[in-house]
């Protein structure tokens, strides 16, 4: 009887991680018209966070479309940044858009392919990024995590710089025109949110 227990529970719970994991579908059309918001910060005093000195560079909010989810657990990068999203915005939250490209993460970066670009190449670089999350709080983190593939989110928060006693260092990048190494954004997420939904 415990078997068979304990079989339908490991059979729901597979079920409900396929069904709560798989990506928002949804119809053509660009779901986000605009592009993240920059401005200098109102106060750029570092302050501490799990060991690290972190200072603002930027005060920064977006909305935007998820295209892919990377959590880590492993690498120093992870004591500050367990996920990184893949975001999309104008015409890269697009379905018609996105349906003819391939999005892949890894290595803390987002790499796209197509066997035919539906759009300027420059357009896929300036309407999309790959940004590492630094949780302000606990609950951001659990938020962070239980985001899908496919949700429309809006966050605020800062541009940081992480330093280390050691000499370690992250700076995020602070322009959406950049690409390859260094382009990613260390976005500090003190509000968050999905599209109809406070998080």
């Amino acid at each position: 009887m415990f078997k068979r227990l304990l079989f339908v529970v490991v059979i729901a719970y597979g079920a409900y991680a396929t069904y709560t994991s798989r990506s928002i579908e949804y119809d053509p059309g660009v779901l986000v018209k605009n592009a993240p918001s920059q401005r200098d910060p109102d106060n750029t005093s570092p302050f501490t966070h799990n060991g690290y000195r972190v200072t603002p560079l930027a005060e920064f909010s977006l909305e935007a479309r998820i295209l892919g989810i990377e959590r880590y657990t492993l690498g120093r990068e992870s004591d500050l940044s367990p996920v990184d999203l893949a975001l999309g915005w104008g015409p890269m939250s697009d379905s018609a858009v996105l349906s003819q490209l391939s999005i892949r993460q890894s290595g803390r970066f987002y790499h796209w392919s197509a066997e035919r670009l539906p759009i300027p190449q420059q357009a896929i670089s300036r309407h999309s990024a790959n940004m590492h999350m630094v949780p302000a709080d606990k609950q951001a983190e659990a938020e962070l995590k239980n985001l899908r593939e496919g949700d429309i989110i809006h966050l605020a928060g800062y541009l940081i710089r992480a330093d280390a006693a050691d000499g370690w260092q992250w700076v995020s990048s602070l322009t959406r025109d950049d690409t390859g190494n260094g382009a990613c954004e260390l976005v500090w997420v003190r509000e968050i949110s999905r599209r109809g939904t406070t998080l």
